[in-house]
């Protein structure tokens, strides 16, 4: 009963911050779409718009781990293992720019998902042949511009904790444009928000944990299939 106390308020605090968060977020885009190409500033002020719900939430520790990995300047494919709906809120702690690859409907959530417009984030279209070659070509595009990628390859989130499979498309890119694979490992959030489930459960401690990155010689001679079992593999053995 307490942990579906504690969860109503806290998504009670979400919804009635988001509409202020998204405010600001309009006055930042307004302010910096003219010189800001990548939107930078923009996607730091959503990460600590997440990182604010992050630490209100009662259920669980975070952890970051490896940030000085990440070089700011570099761009990446970044490939994360994928538990909860949490997950999202552990990536923008790294507070490094990127753009998500995100199915559709999370960019119809009021607020957020319109937040997610603002910041250019690519809609992936599931099951849908047109949106997912555009879905591509909005990724190349992102890339080209000195832009990372986010993406959790698995395509939906592992009810055990398993990594599951990794689809292809995020290893084509990489290897497509030449660029640098981030291995990134989220261990925890399953615990705190397992999957189909709306009810934080408390005392539990989640993290994120960024990984060498693999350059892009070291899979030139890999299919895109081989480059996600190599990854998969890497991941794997940090969970």
């Amino acid at each position: 009963m307490l942990n579906r106390i504690v969860t109503v308020f806290f998504i009670a605090f979400v919804v009635a911050t988001s509409a202020l968060f998204f405010c600001v977020a309009l006055v930042i885009w307004l302010l910096t779409v003219l010189f800001d190409n990548r939107l930078v500033l923009l996607h730091l002020f959503s990460s600590f718009w997440a990182l604010v719900y992050l630490r209100a939430m009662p259920a669980g520790s975070a952890r970051v781990e490896g940030r000085s990995t990440i070089r700011m300047r570099d761009r990446y494919v970044i490939v994360s293992n994928h538990q909860s709906t949490l997950d999202i809120l552990m990536a923008f702690s790294l507070f490094f720019p990127f753009k998500w690859v995100s199915k559709a409907e999370v960019f119809k959530i009021p607020f957020i998902g319109w937040n997610m417009y603002l910041n250019r984030y690519i809609k992936l279209e599931r099951g849908d042949k047109k949106g997912i070659a555009k879905m591509f070509v909005d990724c190349e595009k992102a890339l080209a511009k000195g832009n990372s990628l986010f993406v959790f390859p698995e395509g939906t989130r592992s009810e055990t904790g398993r990594l599951k499979p990794l689809k292809s498309g995020a290893f084509t890119l990489a290897k497509k444009m030449k660029i640098p694979i981030l291995p990134v490992v989220i261990s925890g959030t399953k615990d705190v928000l397992p999957k189909h489930s709306m009810i934080f459960h408390g005392g539990q401690k989640m993290s994120i944990r960024v990984l060498e990155p693999v350059p892009p010689e070291r899979f030139a001679h890999l299919s895109a299939e081989d480059t996600g079992d190599m990854i998969g593999n890497i991941i794997a053995a940090e969970l």
